[in-house]
């Protein structure tokens, strides 16, 4: 055989080898990613797929499970991930990611008295890790910073156990959010949001639209929440006490504008009921919102059948549903009070 042609056979065996080593070891160091992926996402946490290239990671089909006593049997699904980061970042104290970008997610999350839990499994393994380290190692530099974080055509529910038992559930659908400037750990400066969604109802869907900025450092935020045509029937138990007249029909707009500074709550805003019609009476006794179902429905009959009301929020942090409440009712209750005595508020 020419000496030549026996060098090209060995060189091209040579190749062939190289590169069914580095593809085997491709496979091999992405199945070790993926393991990792998981275990850092906590107990009950699933990835059908992950692909890794030059500029991206993606995670497909990622599920964690919801722990015992959860709501729902998942806290977490998505059917694509996509991680864009920087590079030359991975080389620095701060690593960049340029863009997360979730594709058809489901969130849920449970309200308690003074906290709101979302995804409780990769938290509580998140800070078991950081408490670990903390007590073993010197503590780390290293800081992460992701430009954008965008949610589209998502599903979250709420389910918000300070209002009621079971927990009240609150359904947001075609949820189309980013996130910018997001820091870890939380640093100077501030993280900007913006959202859109559905919110379902029992006889109709509204909108909802929220947008603002938190600084996780300090934890001051600033915030506004616009809600168009709501279905007043799923939200009446943050209106009513128990015991009050049901709503069997209504719509709710809110336009609320609210700052946290140095833990105290400053807020305005302006809420408009319309179409309210009520339950079947259970007794002449009944009240709306503190007072006599009778009172409001001569009310309604006189303004259009709307109520219009301005109101405050003042308090310390995350105000509860008695804060919003109080303002409410002082101010609605004066106005219908003057009007049943003949004074009339203006239309």
């Amino acid at each position: 055989m020419n000496p030549m042609k026996r060098w090209v056979i060995v060189v091209s065996a040579i190749i062939l080898v190289l590169v069914g080593a580095s593809v085997l070891g491709f496979r091999i160091a992405v199945q070790t990613l993926k393991d990792r992926v998981v275990a850092a996402l906590g107990p009950g946490s699933e990835v059908a797929e992950l692909k890794v290239d030059w500029s991206s990671v993606e995670l497909v089909g990622l599920n964690i499970q919801g722990p015992k006593g959860w709501p729902t049997a998942r806290t977490l699904h998505a059917e694509r991930v996509k991680i864009v980061p920087s590079l030359r970042s991975l080389l620095t104290d701060q690593i960049h990611i340029s863009s997360i970008t979730v594709e058809k997610p489901y969130l849920s999350a449970l309200r308690l008295p003074g906290k709101l839990l979302m995804v409780p499994s990769l938290l509580e393994t998140g800070a078991r890790k950081d408490k670990d380290k903390r007590s073993n190692e010197e503590p780390s530099t290293r800081t992460v910073m992701i430009s954008k974080m965008a949610l589209e055509d998502g599903v979250m529910e709420i389910f918000d156990a300070t209002v009621s038992k079971p927990p009240l559930k609150i359904r947001l659908e075609q949820i189309e959010a980013v996130v910018r400037d997001v820091m870890a750990p939380p640093l100077k400066g501030r993280t900007q949001f913006d959202l859109a969604a559905i919110v379902k109802g029992h006889r109709r869907d509204g909108r909802v639209k929220i947008s603002g900025w938190v600084a996780a450092a300090s934890r001051d935020s600033s915030s506004h929440i616009v809600l168009d045509t709501a279905d007043l029937v799923s939200l009446q138990p943050y209106l009513i006490k128990k015991g009050e007249a049901r709503v069997d029909k209504g719509t709710l707009d809110l336009n609320l504008k609210s700052e946290v500074r140095n833990n105290k709550l400053d807020g305005n805003g302006r809420m408009i009921i319309k179409e309210l019609e009520f339950a079947r009476s259970r007794s002449y006794l009944d009240t709306f919102m503190g007072l006599p179902r009778s009172t409001v429905i001569s009310f309604l009959k006189d303004h259009d059948g709307a109520i219009d009301v301005d109101f405050a929020l003042k308090g310390a942090g995350f105000f509860s549903q008695r804060d919003a409440r109080y303002p409410r009712r002082g101010r609605y209750g004066g106005a219908v009070g003057r009007e049943h005595q003949g004074g009339g508020p203006r239309g």
